[in-house]
């Protein structure tokens, strides 16, 4: 249990993330829109009066413990953990922050306590905000920590500490990040609805390079859409932006989207968001929010949130 009487060195909280446009081609370079989300992860961080040790706790938003583990220092090795594929997750994580900071954890002891504020299913960030903030810990980079562990193009990096929505692109790897003024005069009409299928980022990425290799010719139509994404000032112009955008990436990995696959009944457009085939979509509907609500219930799809209510 994190010592509650133990003075806290360090805390942080990183947000959660949804990638609005640009999935799996901004990996390639395409500028992407992407946008910090309330939910997110908090960190604690407390000395203790013990020998060399890590005791690591992850709490649920309920406060309940689904992940604990016990490592020794300076050499970080696993003493004990009920969940090893995790535990060592998190030990080449840590690995990877020293591999920047050669002092990080190697003296004394110390007490870590994360929480989230969401489900973990749900796909928010559980990996990248703990990056964001353990980086923030030991004073790294943590694009490099990324790119020495679990991938990916850094966009949830990005969205953990920001203030608003922005704009990510990678150039030769290195990320270029733009905060924009995204708030559509129509965000009533916009809804996050969970699929109730938690998606694995590094298996969606593997089954894009299997599937579409590298894609440089898709990254310029991908960004033009991302741009009209952002200016669309209109429900009806930000539905054939979103049909145009689904079609491509549809094409490109061979896949059916959500819509035609689980909604093709729905009146208004439907977009995947980050891996395919699960976590959440973007719905747009001119219908009232309890019709709207309605339907997506009765497809079994109970976690509908508001726009107003993720942001």
């Amino acid at each position: 249990m994190f010592p509650e009487s133990a003075p806290t060195i360090f805390q942080s909280r990183a947000k959660g993330k949804l990638l609005l446009t640009g999935e799996y081609v901004v990996l390639d370079g395409a500028e992407a829109l992407a946008i910090p989300v309330r939910y997110g992860q908090s960190v604690r961080v407390a000395p203790l009066e013990t020998p060399e040790r890590l005791y690591w706790e992850s709490l649920d938003p309920d406060g309940k413990c689904w992940f604990f583990a016990e490592y020794s220092l300076p050499d970080l090795k696993l003493l004990h953990s009920p969940v090893g594929s995790i535990a060592e997750t998190l030990r080449q994580i840590l690995l990877a922050c020293r591999q920047q900071n050669p002092a990080f954890l190697t003296a004394g002891s110390w007490a870590v306590q994360t929480q989230n504020d969401f489900p973990r299913r749900w796909g928010l960030g559980t990996s990248s905000t703990l990056i964001a903030a353990l980086s923030r810990w030991a004073g790294v980079n943590p694009y490099r920590v990324l790119s020495d562990t679990l991938g990916g193009s850094g966009y949830d990096l990005a969205c953990a500490y920001a203030e608003g929505p922005i704009l990510y692109r990678l150039d030769e790897q290195v990320p270029h990040i733009q905060s924009v003024n995204y708030s559509p005069k129509f965000s009533d009409n916009l809804y996050f609805v969970y699929l109730e299928e938690k998606q694995n980022s590094r298996e969606g990425i593997a089954r894009y390079r299997l599937r579409a290799g590298k894609s440089p010719d898709v990254c310029d139509p991908i960004t033009r859409l991302t741009q009209s994404f952002l200016t669309a000032d209109t429900l009806s112009t930000l539905d054939s932006i979103i049909l145009e955008h689904e079609q491509l990436i549809s094409e490109r990995l061979a896949m059916q989207r959500t819509k035609d696959k689980l909604f093709p009944d729905f009146w208004g457009e439907v977009k995947s968001l980050g891996a395919w085939g699960g976590d959440f979509a973007l719905a747009t509907s001119a219908a009232s929010e309890p019709e709207t609500r309605a339907y997506f219930e009765g497809k079994g799809m109970r976690e509908v949130i508001c726009w107003r209510d993720m942001l």
